[in-house]
């Protein structure tokens, strides 16, 4: 059973107004105080400014600076309302172009959703084990989409983290992409794999072309495919999909007002 609230503990209206917004948006039961004020034992966690930190006595007490990355921020506060203990923090991702993810806390999951490209991993690697200092941390990686699972790899080669290799298969869910996702990520967080380290070559096959011209017509809700060229940079971490698309569709209108004009001189020409 979670415990009851997080306390916002501040006299700094932007981040007060901030915090509270994105509680309430979660659910979260919140408690709004500022130094000085009693802190009921309810309170799971504390939510300050670096510089009110040092005046507040309590066992959680979280600074949140200005650019706090939020995912790192709201996967502690989970952790800490669950009372997640001292387990492990584990990072599972679920290879694609744009990458699932999900933190686990010894058994509890905290956090999910999908980043947008495979090389994000790397920064919220650095932003979670920011969050959680002193806890042991390791990343683990489906081994699907090989382009992209390879890409992650290479980007987590300068980490110095344990990365293992997960065998996926029956890991992902039936149901929608996203969602989907998130839940394959936090299966294989869960799943002990093989240690890798150093870097590997990026191999992209034809079938791996075509998968992502086909994810291209799913995040455009079948409107846009993508070209083979396109697909290729995407893979390779030149483009992102939602970049590859915006060309496509700039493209395909161009073509639009063109054509009433290549009509018109073709009237003119009979």
């Amino acid at each position: 059973m979670r415990p009851r609230c997080v306390a916002v503990v501040t006299r700094d209206p932007a981040l007060y107004a901030d915090l509270v917004g994105d509680l309430r948006e979660r659910r979260i039961p919140t408690v709004s105080l500022v130094p000085g004020e009693r802190i009921p034992e309810r309170a799971a966690a504390v939510l300050t400014t670096p510089t009110e930190a040092a005046s507040i006595h309590h066992p959680n007490v979280v600074p949140v600076p200005p650019d706090a990355d939020r995912t790192a921020l709201w996967a502690l506060v989970e952790a800490l309302l669950r009372a997640a203990g001292p387990g492990e923090l584990v990072l599972g991702i679920d290879p694609g172009p744009r990458p699932g993810y999900a933190v686990v806390v010894g058994e509890s999951k905290v956090a999910g959703g999908n980043l947008e490209t495979p090389e994000d991993v790397v920064r919220l690697g650095h932003q979670l084990k920011r969050a959680f200092r002193g806890r042991s941390f390791r990343i683990r990686v489906g081994s699907g989409d090989r382009p992209s699972r390879d890409r992650i790899v290479n980007a987590l080669s300068g980490l110095h983290h344990p990365v293992e290799l997960v065998n996926e298969a029956g890991t992902t869910p039936r149901g929608r992409r996203r969602p989907r996702d998130a839940m394959a990520a936090a299966t294989i967080a869960r799943i002990e794999g093989r240690p890798i380290s150093g870097r590997v070559p990026v191999a992209i096959t034809p079938g791996d072309i075509a998968n992502l011209q086909r994810l291209s017509r799913e995040h455009s809700g079948g409107r846009l495919t993508i070209s083979r060229t396109a697909a290729d940079r995407v893979l390779r971490g030149e483009l992102t999909i939602g970049e590859a698309l915006e060309v496509r569709r700039s493209r395909r209108v161009e073509a639009g007002a063109l054509a009433p004009t290549r009509r018109a001189r073709a009237g003119e020409s009979s």
